[in-house]
This record gives structure tokens, C-alpha cells and sequence, in this order.
């Protein structure tokens, strides 16, 4: 089963209002994926030559103030952060490298969810309601935002198994469907440079367009190349630091709909999560096709 939804605002005006617009859209979600949830969201960018790394720990109780005064003492660098129930999200101007060096031997428990300029990726385990709930969702705001319900029915239900997957910088992709060459081109990823932390299907998609973008591609011509090579059914909903992106297999078995207004771009699993949304009356509303790609960018600031 599984439950996608995505959100990609085209008017500015509407970003103070990203997580109050999307909450009901997850929600809806609820019968396609009651074990565990997650979003990315895209906003409050960093500053140039600074990072933001979205943090998260398995205890709601872990402190946080604690490990980032060890941080700052091991960097020995500036950094700004704030917590978020079990996460925190990190701002330093620190390398990515040197920051995962040092949580590795602070915090080995501590997992990275995402790294970028705009990107927060925030999940855990529980019905979307309670994610939402545990991390004030209605009250974010923001450009854009992809999410996920997860019925985990092939690997247990956990945290790290949710979704959003993110290999990259300010990159993250939610699925519904099945890869069968996951574990092949895993092997593969992996001699290119591309780790992974979990064995989940669409983390190895995830990693897969990191490794096309890193090889010059833009994302349409990564998704391409993902026609070509992700062997298995999908539907992608894919969020970078400028767009946002959707596009099914071949066979196009998993279900997915699409609305466009002149206010926002919004993807879902079923039309009901769309239902919510001002002006869906009329907004163009179609099934994608499948093997098309559909992408919506702005341009970096």
C-alpha cells in the first residue's frame, strides 16, 4: 500500500501556510500507511557556505543541548540549531564531512536524516496524525513539501525503514511500489561513493538520482536514465532544494493524481488527500502518465 503526497507551492504568499495546507494531505494518507509517516520540507535556507543538518535520535528525552555543546567544542566552528520533539535540526558552517565525523564519535546512536541548505526531513513510527502532531507540522512553512505513510509489508517498522530517503544534498524521494533490482544496483552505488544506512528499496533510488546529479545530470535527465535502469513498479514524488518532481513506471500500476492551480502544484496517492486544498474546484486535476515525467522548478537564489 503506501501513501504519497507532495505540495509544491507557486505563489510566495501561500509559504507561511505550507504545514497548515499540507497536514490534512498526510493525513488522508492514514488507510495507506498507518505505521509510520515522515515529510521533507524545504525552506528557511542557509546562508552561503553554511549547512543544515536535520538530526534524530530514537528518544524523545535525548539531549540535545548537551551534544551540541560537544559539537561545538569538536568543530570548533559556529552553529546554530533548535529542537524539534526527537530531532533537531543543526546550522554550522562546519564541512558536512568533518560534522559527520564527529557525530560518529559524539553520538554514534544520532542518525542523519538529510543534509542541505533548505531541506528538513522529519518520521518516525506511528500513525501520521501522531507524526504530525509530534512535529507541530500545521505550523511550518515553506516552498515545498513531499511525504509518506508507510505499511511496512516487507521489513519491520521502524524509523530509519520511513519514509523520506535523502543521499544528498537538499535531495529526497518518497515511493510506492517495488524495485527488484534494489539490492544489484546497491552493490553498484556503493563503488560509485554512495552509502547507505538502511535496506530499504527506496533508499537505493534515492542514492541512484544522487549518483545521476552528481554526474552532471539535471534531474530530468536523471529520472531518464531511472526509466532505463530501476528495474520494478514506482511512483516517485521527488523533492530538491529548487523543485519538486513525480513520475511513475512503465506500467504505471500504482495509483497517482495530480492538481495544478495557479497557487500550487499537489500530488497524491488518492484525490481525497487533494480534497482539502483552496481552489481544488478548479484546478486541473489528471492522472500522470506513465513514463512521463513531471517537473516543476524555480530558479536558485
Amino acid at each position: 500500500m503506501c501513501g504519497i503526497v507532495g505540495l509544491y507551492l507557486k505563489n510566495p504568499a501561500l509559504e507561511s501556510q505550507l504545514g497548515k495546507l499540507f497536514e490534512p494531505m498526510l493525513l488522508a494518507m492514514t488507510d495507506r500507511g498507518p505505521d509510520s509517516a515522515g515529510f521533507a520540507i524545504y525552506g528557511d535556507e542557509v546562508r552561503a557556505g553554511w549547512i543544515k543538518l536535520t538530526l534524530q535520535s530514537a528518544s524523545s528525552d535525548y539531549d540535545w543541548k548537551a551534544l551540541m555543546g560537544e559539537l561545538e567544542g569538536c568543530l570548533g566552528c559556529s552553529l546554530d540549531w533548535l529542537q524539534n520533539a526527537s530531532a533537531a535540526v543543526l546550522k554550522t558552517n562546519a564541512g558536512e564531512a568533518a560534522v559527520r565525523a564527529a557525530l560518529l564519535e559524539l553520538a554514534p546512536g544520532v542518525r542523519v536524516m538529510s543534509v542541505g541548505q533548505s531541506i528538513e526531513i522529519l518520521k518516525g513510527m506511528g500513525l501520521p496524525q501522531d507524526i504530525a502532531q509530534r512535529f507541530s507540522l500545521a505550523k511550518m512553512q515553506g516552498s515545498h513539501i513531499i511525504g509518506h505513510t508507510r505499511m511496512a509489508t516487507e521489513s519491520a517498522v521502524t524509523m530509519e525503514g520511513s519514509h523520506p530517503f535523502s543521499t544528498g544534498m537538499d535531495l529526497c524521494l518518497v515511493h510506492n511500489g517495488s524495485l527488484s533490482n534494489h539490492f544489484r544496483l546497491r552493490q553498484e552505488l556503493r563503488r560509485h561513493g554512495i552509502e547507505f544506512e538502511t535496506d530499504n528499496d527506496t533508499e537505493v533510488a534515492a542514492g541512484y538520482l544522487t549518483w545521476r546529479l552528481r554526474q552532471g545530470d539535471s534531474l530530468k535527465a536523471a529520472l531518464d536514465h531511472a526509466l532505463e535502469d530501476l528495474d520494478g513498479f514506482f511512483t516517485f514524488a521527488i523533492g530538491t532544494r529548487d523543485g519538486f518532481a513525480v513520475i511513475r513506471d512503465p506500467i504505471a500500476c500504482k495509483p497517482a493524481i495530480l492538481a495544478e492551480t495557479d497557487d500550487y502544484v499537489a500530488m497524491a496517492s488518492e484525490y481525497q488527500a487533494l480534497a482539502s486544498l483552496p481552489g481544488i474546484d478548479n484546478a486541473r486535476v489528471w492522472e500522470p502518465e506513465p513514463a512521463t515525467m513531471y517537473i516543476w522548478e524555480r530558479q536558485s537564489a
